[in-house]
C-alpha cells in the first residue's frame, strides 16, 4: 500500500500548525507563561507561542499555545481495531433475532459503580433513543432492561442471572485516575468467577472507549462516540450467531 504521510493543517498544507490548551498548577505570571511555552516545545511544537493565558485562582493558570508540529504519520500504515459486524437497521435486527433465536434477546444495561452519567446508556437503551435513532426498548425482538446509574457490579451480575441475559451492556465515562478501568475489569472478573463470562455477550460503551481497550479488558466489543442502538444490536445478534455456531461445533466434535 502506498505511503500517505499526514501532518496537521493550519494555514497551508503540511504546515503542521496546531493549537493546544492545558492547565498548570501555578499562579499566572511571566515565569509560568514561559514554562507553558517550553512545555509545548518539549511536546514537539516548533515556534511555540502562548496566545492566551488566564489566571484560574487558587494557584492555577490556563494556557492556549499555538505552534508547528514537527511530526507526521503514515495513514496507510494505521490499522484500527473495530467490532466485526454487518450493520443492520432496526427492522433488520428484529428479523434476524426472530429467525436465529426464535425468542427475544435479553439485554441488561447499566452505568456501574460510581458512574452517574446516564446519557450514554439512555441513548442506547431507552425507547426514544438519540438523534433520531430509536433505543433498544423499541425493538420488538429485544427485552431491554436499563438499571440506570451507580449500579454495583455484583447487583448487575445478579440481575443478569435473574433475567437470563444474553447481553450485558455497560456505559462508562472516562474518569479521573482511570477508575473506569478498575470498574470494568472488576465486572469482567466477577462474571468469570461466576462461570458466566462465556454465556453472555459483554459490551462497553463510552465517549473515549475504543474496541481495542474493551478487548484488553476482557469485553467482546467497545463502542465510542457516534454509536447508536443499531450498532450495538447488530453486533449483539451477529456475535450470538457466531457463538452458537461455535458451541454446536464443539458439542458435535465432543460427541
Amino acid at each position: 500500500m502506498a505511503e500517505q504521510w499526514l501532518k496537521p493543517y493550519g494555514d497551508t498544507l503540511d504546515d503542521g500548525r496546531v493549537q493546544l490548551s492545558f492547565t498548570l498548577p501555578v499562579a499566572l505570571d511571566e515565569q509560568a507563561r514561559e514554562a507553558a511555552r517550553q512545555l509545548a516545545a518539549m511536546m514537539g511544537l516548533d515556534e511555540a507561542a502562548v496566545v492566551h493565558a488566564e489566571d484560574m485562582g487558587q494557584g492555577f493558570s490556563f494556557y492556549i499555545v499555538y505552534g508547528q508540529c514537527r511530526h507526521r504519520v503514515d495513514l496507510a500504515a494505521i490499522k484500527v481495531s473495530r467490532p466485526d459486524y454487518a450493520r443492520l437497521d432496526k427492522d433488520g435486527v428484529d428479523r434476524l433475532i426472530s429467525e436465529k433465536m426464535g425468542r427475544k434477546m435479553v439485554v441488561v444495561g447499566a452505568c456501574i459503580e460510581s458512574d452517574a452519567h446516564t446519557v450514554g446508556i439512555d441513548a442506547i437503551m431507552n425507547m426514544k433513543g438519540y438523534n433520531g435513532h430509536k433505543g433498544l426498548e423499541s425493538y420488538h425482538q429485544m427485552r431491554a432492561i436499563n438499571l440506570g446509574a451507580q449500579v454495583d457490579s455484583e447487583d448487575l451480575v445478579v440481575r443478569a442471572i435473574e433475567e437470563k441475559a444474553d447481553v450485558i451492556l455497560v456505559s462508562q465515562v472516562v474518569t479521573q485516575k482511570n477508575i473506569h478501568l478498575d470498574n470494568l475489569t472488576r465486572l469482567a472478573d466477577l462474571l468469570e468467577a461466576e462461570g458466566l463470562r462465556e454465556r453472555v455477550i459483554l459490551i462497553v460503551g463510552g465517549p473515549r472507549i475504543s474496541h481495542e481497550l474493551a478487548k484488553e479488558l476482557g469485553y467482546d466489543a467497545g463502542f465510542g462516540s457516534k454509536t447508536y442502538a443499531e450498532d450495538v444490536a447488530s453486533f449483539a445478534i451477529h456475535e450470538w450467531i457466531k457463538r452458537t455456531a461455535r458451541q454446536k461445533g464443539v458439542h458435535h466434535v465432543g460427541n
